[in-house]
This record gives structure tokens, sequence and C-alpha cells, in this order.
């Protein structure tokens, strides 16, 4: 059935971002909010607002108070986001006793993917490689044990059974370490995730974190959208998502996409989520092997890249399958999916305090100002001014083929002065020249492109930069 009347059970960026999606599809929203994020941004974006008694985030953690306003402002779905209550189990549970469609997958999807040792187990029943590892929670005995059996010099990674985020997981190198490491960690989950399990695998060294972006139907049916790179990490927490993923070799891209989608099928997976792998590389960076570490049930912080690259609103996706369409409805079975066009990059800002010694800290606070370096607004007029002359462009690849490939080069030239300049082919292809180790001077765009192109997009590159500039200054 269409969803109407749509509950946001979050607050912030992705309750605005799910509320813009909802609202392009004509569904009526209603925001929650903690007594103390009454006039937060996310209240004035919705249709409705339902205040939730308490302060802080245990509201937002209530589920018996988040269905009750649900039912009161006259919802039939219930949408979580992502942190709070996204993979809890008993939410969407209670979602469903209530007659409200939960936008997410199904409690025993999430029973099965909130517990790390059991998912280990479907990818094992599904030959699909996993980790070196205990595939059930341990004592610190059993955890000492299995670094004893390990390979000299190899570590061992202390996990989180119930976890997520670089929370309760240690990477130990000495069998000294192991004892408090064990301690901290399961204090974090506990905190964390209100369950103090921990199981180990062994420590994949020089590797690489990518995740397969998935989506599943009620008829069974599983697309994937590509593959995102998050290898940079700090602390086990992803700091930069790249789609699709650099430099990998498309028979593994192919190996690892098909290795998501056999385990999404095997779970029965419904509406979005993220299966990842960790991917081994040797010296020269060449990738390998590949293993299943998680599955994380819900949408991802970092969704966004995937839609940039395909095109594909992945948030009103959730809304559409969570109401019963199928992707071969959608036109998105998997021979039907776009494929990547170009490349998409995310980086995530931590508010910390750094130290005189370059440790850091958590640290909070309002954000009182944004201020752009002026060079990056400038660059970004300049940018603008470029999309501007796509019509000449345009007309130039319809009239002008053989000429229009060096205009192109030229484009980007003028902004970027070390690129490979295009020269066209006899036969009114495009080749590329390297000009190696050589500064590139205009007069060898000028005499490639034909000076008339290439002052007409410098001039119009210049002229946005600097209104933008100018106007960013005025505010």
């Amino acid at each position: 059935m269409p969803i109407e009347n749509l509950l946001v059970a979050n607050r912030g960026e992705i309750a605005i971002r799910i509320m813009r999606a909802a609202g392009e599809l004509g569904i009526r929203t209603v925001a929650v909010h903690s007594e103390d994020d009454a006039r937060n941004l996310h209240t004035r974006k919705a249709d409705a607002v339902r205040p939730l008694e308490g302060r802080g985030v245990a509201p937002y953690l209530d589920i018996e108070q988040l269905v009750a306003a649900a039912q009161r402002a006259g919802c039939d779905a219930v949408h979580p986001g992502y942190g709070f209550l996204a993979e809890s189990p008993a939410f969407a549970r209670a979602c469903e006793e209530a007659g409200l469609t939960f936008v997410g997958p199904t409690p025993g999807t999430l029973d099965l993917f909130g517990a790390k040792t059991q998912a280990r187990a479907l990818a094992d029943a599904n030959d699909v490689p996993v980790v070196a590892g205990l595939s059930h929670a341990v004592a610190v005995e059993e955890a000492r044990a299995f670094f004893d059996d390990l390979p000299d010099g190899a570590g061992m990674l202390i996990k989180a059974v119930a976890g997520g985020g670089g929370r309760g997981m240690r990477t130990i190198s000495e069998a000294s370490e192991i004892d408090a490491a064990f301690e901290r960690c399961a204090s974090e989950a506990e905190q964390a995730f209100g369950d103090p399990s921990l199981y180990v695998e062994r420590w994949i060294p020089r590797a690489r974190h990518i995740e397969v972006q998935i989506a599943g139907d009620a008829g069974g049916a599983v697309t994937h959208f590509g593959e995102r790179d998050c290898s940079v990490q700090r602390r086990h927490q992803k700091i930069i998502e790249i789609a699709p993923a650099p430099a990998l070799h498309p028979d593994l891209r192919d190996r690892i996409t098909a290795a998501a989608v056999r385990l999404a099928r095997a779970s029965g997976y419904r509406n979005l989520g993220t299966f990842e792998f960790i991917v081994a590389t040797d010296e020269d960076g060449e990738a390998g092997e590949f293993w299943f570490i998680e599955t994380n049930a819900r949408l991802q912080v970092e969704h966004t890249v995937t839609e940039e690259v395909t095109g594909v609103d992945l948030v009103q996706l959730q809304l559409r399958l969570a109401a019963g369409e199928s992707l071969a409805d959608l036109g998105l079975s998997q021979q039907d999916a776009p494929s990547p066009r170009g490349f998409a990059v995310q980086a995530r800002v931590n508010m910390e305090t750094m130290a005189a010694d370059g440790s850091t800290r958590p640290s909070g606070g309002a954000l009182t100002a944004f201020d752009i370096p002026m060079l990056l607004v400038f660059l970004s007029g300049c940018v603008l001014g470029v999309l501007l002359m796509s019509r000449i462009v345009a007309w130039l690849l319809r009239r002008h083929r053989r000429r229009a490939y060096g205009f192109i080069c030229g484009m980007l030239a003028g902004s970027i002065p070390a690129l490979w300049p295009w020269q066209a082919a006899p036969d009114g292809g495009a080749a590329v020249q390297f000009m190696a180790n050589r500064p590139v001077a205009p007069a060898d765009y000028l005499e490639l492109t034909g000076s008339e192109p290439m002052i007409l997009i410098c001039l119009a590159a210049l002229l946005a930069g600097l209104a933008l500039t100018l106007a960013a200054r005025s505010r």
C-alpha cells in the first residue's frame, strides 16, 4: 500500500534528508523532537511536529513513545534514519505490531545481521569467504588461545558481537595487550549496544575496506548499486568515502558484488543495506583476496556518494520498496540498474579538539560560523562558468567533432594546467598524448584548440568565479 503519512524517528541532517525525499513523493511527514530540540531545523521541515518527553538522546530511543507519537499523528509508516533505533529489531517489531510500516529490513533480518557472529555463519554457509576467526561470543581465555594459534607476527581483532562504528573494537599485536583490551571492548560494547559480547578474528593489515550498496524487494529480487571505498579511517571509523572504488580490478569488483547479492538473497533481504568486505592488498597496492565482515542493515551516512554516481535517490527507493513496489516495477532490476558515472567523494568533519601533541578528544557546541575559503568559492565559480558553456560544447560536438575534442581539453587545461591534452585522430576520434615532465604553456592549447573557444571558456570561468566570490564576500 502507498505510504501517505510518515513519521521520521530521527533528528538533524538525516531527518531533513528523509523529509525532502518523502515530500517529492507526495508523502506527508511528521517530525519528533526532545524537549531541548524543539527549535532544531528538522522540526521546521516537516508538515507536522510531535514533541517527545525527555531531553537529550533518550526520547529518540524510547520505542513506546515513538510508536505512540506515530499513531497520534495518523501515520502509516516510520522511517528510522540512521543511528538511534535504525537497526533495532525491537523497534521494527513494535512498528509492525502497531500496524505501521517500518521503512527498513524485516525484524528477522535485523536480528540476523545485528549479531556479527550469525552474519559470519551465513556467509560461511553461502560460500562467501570470511576472515579467520571464531563465529561465536568468546571469553578472554578463548581470545588468548586464538591469538596463540595465529602465525608468528599476525595480529588479532577484538570486535563487539552487536557492534558497529568502531566501538568495542581493538587491534592486538602482543599477547600482553589482550586482557586490558578485552575488558575495555566489553565495557564499550555494553555502553553502546547493551551487549558486552565479543568475538575475535585475524587482523588483516594492508587492507582496503569495500562496501556494496544493496536493495531488495518483497518478492526476493536483489539489485546492487555498485561499491564504495571507505579505507581511509581513524579509530576504525570512516573518514573518506569514494564511489565507485578506484583502481579495483573489474573481475574482483564483480566477485565482491556477486558475493553481496548472494548473501542478500540468502537472507531474504528487503529494503536498503550495505554489505562490507575487507580486500587484501600487497606492498604495491594490488588487491587480491577478499572477505565478508558485516552488514549494515540500514541507510548509511555515505549513501549520497552512490546517489551521485548512479542518479538513484536511495531514500525514495527505500520508501517505495517499503510501500510494496518491486525493483522491476521501478525499472531497477539488476540488468536495468544504472552503471556509475564518474566519481563522488564524501569527507567527514569530526568535531574534535586537537592538543599540541597531535592527540584529539571529542568536543561539542553550537556551530556559529561556516567560512568557506575564498579560493574554493572562486574555483566553484569557475566550474559554474564551465557549465554555462555546455551549450557551446554540445554544439561543437554535433557540428565540429574533431575540433571539439581539443576544445574540451582546453577547457579542462584552463583550470588544471598539467592534464593530458587531447588531440583529434584522423578518423574524428580522440587520442591521448601525455606531455610528461614539462610545464604545459597556454600556447600549446591555443595551437591545439584554436583561440576562439579557449578565450570564451576562460572568460566565462573567470567571470563566474569573480561573481561568486563577490557575492560570498557581500553576505
